[in-house]
């Protein structure tokens, strides 16, 4: 009987410490906070702004050329006839719809390029992640953003020094 006592007591004492030891290995970190301070970001941030604005500088040339033609055209309206008013009535509709489709490129396309240049820069943020983690003997490292309560470490500094972000 005091052996069953002294094993069930062991027992308790043993998974009350692992639970204690479990607790201890869990850090957390807002990637999201991280990756923003990453200098790769914000020169990819600058990139796509950049790219952005000119895609934004040839839609508003090909607008102003259609809103001109369409003005040249509705001022000329009386004087033509019904079959060159339908052409004209067409091709401005056929302009109008392509400048709709290179606004829908450009939009994806700038979704490529941040993707693209998204991809290495998360990349270099988890193998930090990683490395602070297993040199501080975390096993798990929760993302922030999605936790209730965050009391355990904070990785965020720690990662940042590693990759040199103030």
């Amino acid at each position: 009987m005091n052996a069953i006592k002294t094993l069930l007591v062991i027992t308790i004492f043993t998974l009350g410490f692992n639970t204690v030891t479990a607790q201890s290995k869990v850090a957390h970190i807002n990637t999201e906070q991280l990756i923003a301070a990453m200098p790769e970001s914000q020169a990819l941030q600058s990139k796509l702004e950049k790219l952005g604005k000119t895609y934004d500088d040839e839609v508003n040339a090909k607008q102003a050329e259609l809103k001109a033609k369409f003005e040249k055209y509705n001022a000329e309206f009386k004087t033509q006839t019904e079959a060159t008013n339908a052409e004209r009535t067409k091709e401005v509709q056929e302009d109008s719809q392509k400048i709709e489709q290179y606004k829908a490129e450009a939009m994806k396309d700038l979704q490529k390029q941040q993707n693209d240049g998204l991809k290495p820069i998360i990349e270099k943020a988890m193998k930090a992640i990683e490395d602070v983690a297993a040199a501080q003997g975390f096993d798990y490292v929760l993302n922030a953003n999605t936790l209730v309560v965050a009391k355990g470490k904070d990785l965020l500094p720690d990662v940042k020094a590693k990759l040199g972000i103030q």
